[in-house]
């Protein structure tokens, strides 16, 4: 090929891609403009029926469902890692994106591709259009933004076809547009106070909801939990005759290290010890995350018994968990984390005591209206020199000033700050952390999935 015609085969395809770029960006506009995914309709009756009329595409597939309060993400990742190091083709379904919304249907590792989004809409659209129709007719509300997207990430996965699908709830469990499908094995991380408007006030109210995942004759691997929450959690799985898997009395982690970018770590399972697995992942929270990965992974694939130690550390080796204690800048450090409630953020501050040695570190912290600012606050304020509150740009996102507030109760004046817009609030960080100190300062933007996702963007990261 000439290199003329390389150049214009070249400018075809970068056209091409524009274009697909354009078509999926429109779709995703339209499905905005459903209700969106904070607001809840608690019933997944609209889902199942679109289901039905695809023909059951959630039945095509073995399916892991991922439950809990924070660590649903990462723990999904892992367990698609592995499952896929064993030479089976995986689906992933994690909520919400960083960047772009192919993130959220994930097969063999890679986002479906914009055209593929397309196609995947075109498919589904008439038969969510006809149940909107029905909905509407019996003065019910037409399928949400999220409920869509579980629709679309079902139909990918069965089309690709995937041997396994990684499902993490969107919220809650019982009645989330997730639960349509059966996992064979049900993962539940650590479940703690969030979203109490639609999972109740008390953590035995959202140990229920989040305990309907759980299905027939399913194995359920279970994070170490409050002992009344794990006695609800214990006989929600009775009444299914689930077999329990639970950590801290059938296995555990065992030693860890930090090591640099990430930690070793030894998992005891049901299928026996695992040593010196390199995680490259900080936080002893995402220790336990991968325990419970491996263990579902092993009831999944062997029903229990151990996995190659080979296959087990290649695929650790190569797992990555975007904006949770992740490193984005160096000079000065710039770390993001999406924490987004109190236990989240108690997990952040272990996590960067341990993995960083900063001298100086000041925090960028946004938050969204619904969650506990103060709570989330309090735990950072001895980690952090001063902070700068600002906001996501999303409706939902607390009003600076509101949240400036609450910060100066907590800090006093003179180490708070407040910058409207991310990108100057991120230069003020970064000029305060350098301040008074010529090595060893730091920026860590926590408080929301949706601010971190922000700062990646002005960051560059992919």
């Amino acid at each position: 090929m000439s290199p003329h015609e390389h150049g214009g085969s070249e400018h075809l395809r970068k056209q091409a891609e524009k274009e697909a770029r354009a078509a999926a960006d429109e779709v995703y506009r339209g499905i905005l403009a459903r209700a969106p995914e904070h607001e809840i309709d608690p019933s997944f009756d609209r889902t199942l029926a679109v289901m039905e009329l695809l023909g059951d595409p959630q039945k095509a597939y073995r399916v892991v469902h991922v439950t809990g309060t924070n660590g649903k993400t990462s723990t999904s990742r892992m367990v698609e890692r592995l499952v896929r190091e064993h030479g089976l083709r995986t689906g992933r379904f994690t909520s919400p994106h960083l960047s772009r919304v192919n993130e959220r249907i994930v097969i063999d590792g890679e986002p479906i591709s914009d055209e593929r989004f397309v196609e995947v809409w075109q498919d589904v659209a008439p038969y969510i259009h006809l149940v909107d129709q029905r909905s509407a007719q019996e003065g019910k509300p037409q399928l949400s933004f999220f409920e869509v997207f579980t629709v679309m990430a079902f139909a990918a996965f069965a089309d690709a076809p995937v041997d396994v699908a990684v499902v993490e709830v969107g919220m809650g469990g019982l009645w989330d547009s997730t639960n349509v499908a059966d996992g064979e094995v049900a993962i539940i991380t650590p479940i703690s106070m969030d979203h109490e408007r639609y999972l109740g006030d008390t953590l035995l109210d959202i140990a229920s909801v989040k305990a309907g995942i759980v299905k027939d004759g399913a194995t359920l691997v279970l994070a170490a939990q409050q002992e009344d929450v794990e006695g609800v959690v214990l006989a929600a799985a009775a009444e299914k005759g689930a077999r329990v898997v639970r950590e801290g009395v059938d296995i555990e982690v065992g030693e860890r290290q930090v090591a640099v970018g990430g930690q070793l770590i030894t998992l005891q399972t049901l299928g026996g010890t695992y040593t010196e697995i390199f995680l490259p992942l900080h936080g002893e929270f995402q220790a336990h995350n991968a325990l419970l990965a491996l263990t579902a992974t092993e009831a999944l694939l062997t029903g229990g018994r151990a996995l190659d130690p080979g296959v087990v550390e290649v695929a650790f080796a190569d797992v990555d968990s975007p904006g949770r204690l992740e490193v984005v800048r160096s000079s000065p450090t710039i770390i993001v984390d999406g924490a987004h409630n109190p236990a989240g953020v108690e997990a952040l501050v272990a996590a960067v005591e341990e993995a960083f040695e900063f001298h100086r570190l000041v925090g960028i912290v946004g938050v969204m209206a619904d969650k506990d600012p103060e709570g989330m606050l309090s735990l950072l304020e001895p980690m952090l020199a001063e902070v700068v509150i600002t906001r996501a740009s999303n409706t939902r996102a607390l009003e600076v000033e509101d949240l400036a507030e609450v910060a100066i109760d907590i800090f006093g004046e003179d180490r708070v700050h407040v910058a409207e817009r991310l990108n100057d609030a991120l230069d003020l960080a970064v000029a305060r952390a350098e301040s008074e100190v010529e090595r060893g300062s730091g920026v860590l933007v926590t408080g929301s999935i949706l601010l971190v996702a922000e700062a990646r963007r002005l960051l560059g990261r992919p």
